[in-house]
């Protein structure tokens, strides 16, 4: 299977669309980005038959460990169609700052129950093959969801 472009990736998904009107909203409370902090998109490509694997320790654990670490979850998609169905696992994370996401990445890294977890889960061999990740501020023309 080919590997899907992040432009390719991000032109089939509009990204007013995969933010919920919550997340619009606060971030417009006083009209400025640094209201809302930045954005992360993730996109996890899968390794082979893998997909499952992976939901299941973002559900079972990765999602609270990073609340725990001061990284707010917003949404997870996977895509519709294939190639990328059996393979892709796409995030919105938000963190206060740019520099706010490095030290909560640096301490959810660190985490001995995240690497416990990562260990365990990957002792059949890895669960993703490469992760690409985008750090986004809004825009002062953001339109606000319905």
């Amino acid at each position: 299977m080919r590997a899907v472009k992040r432009r390719t990736l991000l032109q089939a998904l509009p990204a007013a669309a995969m933010i919920p009107a919550s997340v619009w909203a606060a971030a417009r409370q006083d009209n400025s980005n640094s209201a809302a902090g930045v954005f992360e998109l993730r996109v996890y490509h899968a390794a082979s038959r893998k997909l499952g694997e992976l939901q299941a320790r973002f559900r079972d654990h990765t999602v609270k460990l990073f609340e725990r670490h001061g990284i707010r979850n917003v949404a997870y998609w996977t895509p519709v169609d294939e190639p990328e169905k059996s393979n892709t696992l796409i995030y919105l994370l938000q963190h206060p700052s740019r520099e706010a996401a490095t030290a909560n990445w640096k301490s959810f890294q660190d985490d001995p129950e995240w690497n416990s977890v990562k260990e365990k889960s990957e002792a059949n061999g890895k669960l993703v093959d490469k992760v690409d990740s985008t750090y986004m501020v809004l825009t002062d023309f953001s339109p606000r969801l319905r």
